[in-house]
């Protein structure tokens, strides 16, 4: 019996371990390596417009990132990383900056006096900087957003621009009602797993991607979690989802791709969040405004198309929301435009 249990131990030590597959952060990282452009800058245009055809609610929203992967963070990006306790800088850390502009009207933005009964005049004039770092098979982001609410962020300026001079819709009258100018700060954390394969055959990878996190501040504060999904050929795995205004489904933009090719990417999903604080809903923090009774439950789904040729990538995406506030008429419909350069 001692001789065969000796027998038995030599021939398992003699079998070859398994390699372990490689995690994910493993595979960005070497995909990272390879890469020649890093860098990329994403405007992106949200507006109601192009989805339900109307001019209410959340209204429009514009953005201009710029993602440096795999970037070696500035030592006050590590300060900023010590806020959030679970992450990490690793080689495969990217930062990212933003400056932005949101705005939210009632529905009829002809009327003069504020409805009781309707969204808030406001705009919020914003940036941002954060990190994004893969550790293992999850991909952890972090970002502190600095900005302004009320007059101070320019929303009537804007609006009264764009309909004058590029859409040719009516000129917006209830601007003196938005919010007053108040100073604004967003603490938002995020986790993702992005390595969930559905099925990878026929030349197409479908993966799904589950999420969860929390938004801390005087302008949102929110957990969400939802579900995203994805269908690209396998050479364009390597592609995130495009970056959206808050709140929205995650994305960084990325895309690694072979140069000089054309690749295409299908992306969609759905978002639920519990809700704190939405100040455009719930008025100003330490000054009298106009406000709305918020619901405590919002929930996303969208479906976006993303092309790619050699360096640019374009997209389309499409949201509905459900309502937001208790007297609010129905859900709303927006579209986001994207374009995406690297370099």
């Amino acid at each position: 019996m001692r001789r065969f249990a000796v027998l038995f131990l030599g021939l398992v030590l003699a079998i070859p371990a398994r390699a372990e597959e490689p995690t994910l952060q493993d595979r960005i990282a070497e995909q990272v390596a390879q890469a020649k452009e890093r860098r990329f800058i994403t405007f992106n245009v949200e507006n109601d417009m192009f989805g339900g055809g109307t001019d209410r609610n959340y209204t429009s929203g514009v953005r201009v990132t710029y993602f440096d992967l795999g970037a070696q963070p500035h030592p006050v990006f590590k300060n900023i990383s010590r806020i959030f306790p679970t992450f990490t800088i690793n080689k495969t850390t990217s930062v990212h900056y933003t400056l932005g502009q949101n705005l939210y009207t009632p529905k009829d933005i002809t009327q003069v006096v504020q409805a009781p009964d309707d969204h808030p005049w406001a705009g919020f004039l914003y940036g941002s900087a954060g990190l994004t770092t893969i550790t293992g098979n999850h991909i952890d982001e972090a970002e502190v957003t600095l900005g302004v609410v009320g007059p101070a962020a320019l929303g009537r300026q804007t609006q009264t621009f764009i309909h004058k001079y590029i859409s040719d819709s009516p000129k917006p009258m209830g601007w003196d009602n938005q919010l007053k100018n108040e100073p604004g700060i967003i603490l938002a954390w995020q986790r993702r797993w992005p390595g969930r394969k559905i099925f990878d055959a026929a030349g197409l990878y479908g993966g799904a991607e589950p999420h969860f996190g929390i938004t801390l501040g005087n302008i949102y504060t929110y957990a969400n979690a939802g579900l995203g999904l994805r269908l690209s050929p396998i050479s364009g795995r390597f592609q995130d989802d495009p970056i959206r205004v808050r709140p929205a489904m995650p994305g960084t933009g990325a895309f690694l791709l072979p140069d000089k090719t054309f690749s295409w990417y299908l992306f969609g999903g759905v978002e639920g969040r519990a809700v704190a604080r939405n100040i455009f809903l719930d008025g100003n923090t330490f000054a009298d405004s106009y406000s709305v009774d918020r619901q405590p439950f919002v929930a996303d789904a969208n479906a976006g198309l993303a092309l790619t040729y050699g360096d640019v990538r374009m997209s389309y995406a499409l949201t509905y929301r459900t309502h937001e506030f208790e007297t609010q008429n129905g859900g709303n419909i927006f579209g986001t435009v994207s374009l995406g350069y690297r370099f």
